[in-house]
């Protein structure tokens, strides 16, 4: 073994040790009360979040899972002036060119089977139901859609990117990575909204992100504290109760 892998299980050692292996009730809950706790947010307060923190967020984050731990996330974290020259670029491509530019991927398939569209459609109910908007108002709903590339108001956005090079089982690790920003963002009093609507775009923010051809733009992320009434409102969307996704096979209780 070369003093190089020497030290990497050396290290590796030293952090099994030194991570909790258990932590107990309080611990359990505070974790529960975070994941259950998080939704999408959509309107955001003006208060600053510091640099250290998005930096805090993202150091915790960098341990989600990967398989042979290639690590295949790529984060560009805007703010300031920048984000709003994007923000701006975004809008103006919104109201003037938006059948002009489409994703590199597909997130839904053409045809969606059950339950997915009648959750789809649930989802588009109770979101644009509780803003008033009628399922026929395109207008109505292309303005609500706008709001995602000024980042609902949040100070701090993310652009989500992953080498398309990858095939499916990296973008399984990144989903989990992105899991992991939104809780431990939540950890710290924020809240968060990702937004796969950023990646229709990917052809203006290379043009404003030094994003190399090699990447695809995968989503977005708004990061901010909420404004108190998104806060109260909380999630609006039901989930499947665990009957419904999950068998156990081979338990006698």
């Amino acid at each position: 073994m070369s003093s190089a892998q020497q030290e990497v299980t050396v290290m590796a050692s030293s952090a099994a040790k030194t991570a909790p292996q258990g932590g107990g009730l309080e611990s359990r809950d505070a974790v529960d009360r975070i994941i259950r706790g998080r939704f999408a947010c959509r309107a955001f307060a003006s208060r600053a979040v510091p640099r250290r923190t998005i930096t805090d967020i993202l150091e915790v984050a960098r341990f989600a899972p990967s398989g042979a731990n290639i690590q295949p996330w790529r984060v560009y974290v805007v703010g300031g002036a920048e984000k709003d020259e994007i923000s701006r670029a975004l809008l103006r491509a919104h109201e003037e060119a938006r059948d002009q530019h489409t994703s590199e991927y597909q997130y839904y398939t053409a045809q969606l089977p059950e339950p997915y569209l009648s959750r789809r459609n649930q989802f588009g109910q109770l979101f644009y139901g509780s803003l008033d908007i009628k399922q026929s108002d395109k207008e109505g709903r292309a303005r609500q859609t706008a709001k995602n590339y000024g980042f609902f108001g949040a100070p701090v956005g993310l652009i989500m990117t992953i080498d398309r090079r990858l095939q499916l089982g990296s973008w399984l690790d990144l989903g989990m990575f992105i899991q992991n920003v939104m809780i431990a963002a939540a950890a710290r009093g924020l809240q968060t909204c990702p937004q796969e609507t950023f990646s229709k775009y990917h052809a203006l923010l290379r043009k404003l992100l030094p994003i190399p051809p090699e990447e695809m733009v995968v989503c977005g992320m708004s990061i901010g504290f909420a404004e108190d009434d998104c806060l109260d409102k909380g999630s609006l969307m039901p989930k499947a109760a665990v009957e419904e996704f999950a068998q156990f096979i081979g338990f006698e209780d």
